[in-house]
């Protein structure tokens, strides 16, 4: 009659959540969650090395990326939203190829492409480069698909890890001024592991 519930302390229950059944071969990732043995390497070979439950990244994601490089250079010229310090510009070069058994249509010709991305010259945007080349030797920046702009099949496309193609124009132009950019950035290439 005061008030308070009396609960009382059940014991934690003892089981897999893929399986729900009782673990065989418990194994404990750094995020705390706990799986069988079996289900935890199911769940790593279609989903990647990330823990079904909150998604944190336990492994090194290899992504389908096409062979290709990387390279960048700095120009003095500022990005709106972003004076007093100049422009690094990413030039990304993926030559056409032929699928693997990673792409949608293995043995076909893919079509590459060669793209620019721009990020500002300042302490964070040096890190958000060194976090995209990261992602970029890891495989996760393009892939091979349906490209969203034109509707081709079997092309090159960025692959869900945004890029500032612009140098203006705002967000609705993929370019700047937009102050947000580099921690969205940095929280999809956390998604991926790469941090």
């Amino acid at each position: 009659e005061d008030g308070y519930v009396t609960h009382e302390l059940q014991p934690k229950e003892d089981y897999c959540p893929i399986c729900r059944d009782t673990f065989t071969k418990k194994t404990q990732l750094m995020c705390k969650h706990e799986f069988c043995e079996g289900c935890l390497q199911q769940a790593e070979k279609s989903m990647g090395p990330v823990c079904p439950v909150c998604r944190e990244v336990f492994g090194k994601i290899e992504g389908n990326q096409p062979e290709g490089t990387m390279t960048w250079e700095t120009f003095p010229q500022s990005l709106p939203g972003f004076p007093g310090c100049g422009t690094i510009e990413i030039t990304y070069c993926i030559p056409d190829g032929r699928q693997t058994e990673k792409h949608p249509n293995p043995g076909q010709p893919y079509y590459g492409f060669m793209r620019t991305a721009c990020l500002p010259d300042n302490k964070e945007g040096v890190e958000v480069l060194h976090l995209l080349k990261r992602a970029f030797d890891q495989k996760l920046i393009f892939t091979v698909g349906t490209s969203r702009t034109t509707g081709a099949d079997n092309q090159v496309t960025w692959n869900d890890i945004h890029h500032k193609t612009s140098r203006s124009g705002g967000p609705a132009c993929f370019g700047y001024p937009d102050p947000d950019y580099l921690s969205r950035v940095k929280e999809e290439l956390k998604e991926k592991g790469i941090k």
